[in-house]
């Protein structure tokens, strides 16, 4: 961690922190046990940092990416646009346009309408886009942290009318449809669960695949694949996983129809949450009617899951380290942000060696959603700063100076000159 804290210092808090070589491990393991029949797509939604698009660019299958935005990040990261997959609900037809122009891999089609816009813009280009039907299963395993099936979604093209879809959308000119696509639950930590899961994306491809007669190119296993945020939870058993997964993929595989796929595994938070942190000083102190309060320079402007406001029903701590002090003797704190309103708290009652102002603290999994998915311009407190660490190297990957104090530092050196501001 000492790592972490030299960075987090040599470039101010708040900041984010992530390691390269804790992401190349963990695609060093998924080549090791699921190699055999998959390949990776990075979910640029996870952590969309164009550095670290660059680092993730050879590791990586595709990229996914679901807005125009993101195609440019995948583009300006290095990606071939051959490489990059378009998925998302609500695709305006300026993006689908300007993916589609710019050679795209694959347009993810969540529905028929979205499906007949691609038909009239890729006819207007003259060109044929090969596209992908994102199908939504009838049901999900319990276990997963989102669920999305079985319910009215956004996403995707429901199984029970998919039959009906995938034939309009084969006549539909312009469009060559070479797969399917399935991200049906999010983030679970059970190897039974997923194993059901993608026992029933399997049997969904089987039978798209037989009602469309083609012999799929391209099939995306949106995985699911969790990490362990709070205290008591275990991480996923990968081998243990790739046991239950492979023999059923491999069955697959064996048939005709599917002895040329590319399966691929969709994933973000598995490869970059764990090897990623917000590091953030603590600015204040209190005691407040028997609490330890301190409060620091980062909240849920920096980091909304952290703080328990993505979707989580009953709040919990997250992993967070004092790095400053780490062999402190132990005792009970409210940590609170510096945002002006009541609900900014980062952890409730968690204990760690004694925090002092000045300390720096550091909340784990936060390689994945977190400042992409957090509102920075609130209260216009700086934005934090982001670092890639590669072995010895460090590099300031930092996006935006957004809410950075544009008069503070002139105040601060009039001052230092004797000099009124």
């Amino acid at each position: 961690m000492n790592r972490i804290r030299r960075a987090a210092e040599s470039v101010g808090t708040p900041a984010y922190v992530y390691d390269l070589d804790i992401i190349r491990e963990r695609f060093g393991t998924l080549t090791r046990l699921f190699g055999r029949n998959f390949g990776v797509s990075f979910a640029a939604k996870s952590n969309p940092n164009i550095e670290l698009l660059r680092a993730l660019n050879p590791l990586v299958t595709t990229l996914d990416v679901s807005s125009f935005g993101e195609v440019e990040r995948g583009l300006k990261a290095g990606f071939d646009p051959r490489n990059l997959t378009f998925s998302g609900p609500a695709k305006r037809v300026s993006e689908i346009r300007g993916a589609i122009a710019c050679g795209l891999g694959e347009l993810v089609l969540e529905s028929v309408p979205e499906a007949r816009l691609a038909s009239a813009v890729a006819q207007e280009l003259g060109v044929t886009q090969n596209v992908l039907i994102r199908l939504n299963p009838v049901r999900v395993p319990r276990h997963f942290g989102v669920n999305m099936a079985g319910k009215p979604s956004q996403f995707g093209i429901d199984e029970e009318v998919c039959g009906e879809a995938i034939d309009i959308i084969r006549a539909l000119p312009g469009l060559e449809l070479i797969g399917f696509h399935i991200y049906s639950g999010t983030n679970s930590l059970n190897v039974d669960a997923i194993a059901e899961n993608f026992n029933i994306f399997i049997d969904l491809f089987k039978r798209a695949s037989d009602r469309a007669d083609i012999h799929p190119k391209k099939l995306i296993f949106g995985s699911g694949f969790g990490i362990p945020y709070m205290d008591g939870e275990s991480p996923l058993d990968m081998n243990a996983l790739a046991e239950r997964i492979m023999p059923a993929v491999d069955s697959l595989r064996s048939e005709p129809r599917f002895a040329d796929a590319n399966c691929i595994l969709e994933m973000g938070r598995w490869i970059v949450g764990p090897a990623g942190w917000l590091v953030t000083s603590v600015v204040a102190a209190k005691e407040s009617r028997g609490v330890q309060i301190r409060a620091c320079d980062a909240g849920f402007n920096n980091h909304l899951a952290a703080c328990g406001m993505m979707g989580t029903v009953i709040r919990r701590n997250w992993h967070i380290q004092n790095l400053s002090n780490p062999l402190g003797a132990k005792q009970k704190y409210l940590l609170v942000g510096p945002l002006c309103t009541t609900i900014d708290i980062l952890a409730t009652n968690i204990e760690l060696p004694e925090v002092h102002v000045g300390n720096l603290l550091a909340v784990g999994g936060s390689g994945a959603y977190g400042i992409t998915a957090s509102p920075t311009r609130f209260i216009s407190h700086p934005e934090p700063a982001e670092v890639l660490l590669d072995g010895d190297s460090q590099v300031d990957a930092t996006e935006s100076r957004l809410n950075h104090w544009e008069t503070l530092g002139r105040h601060r050196a009039a001052a230092e000159n004797g000099s009124q501001t």
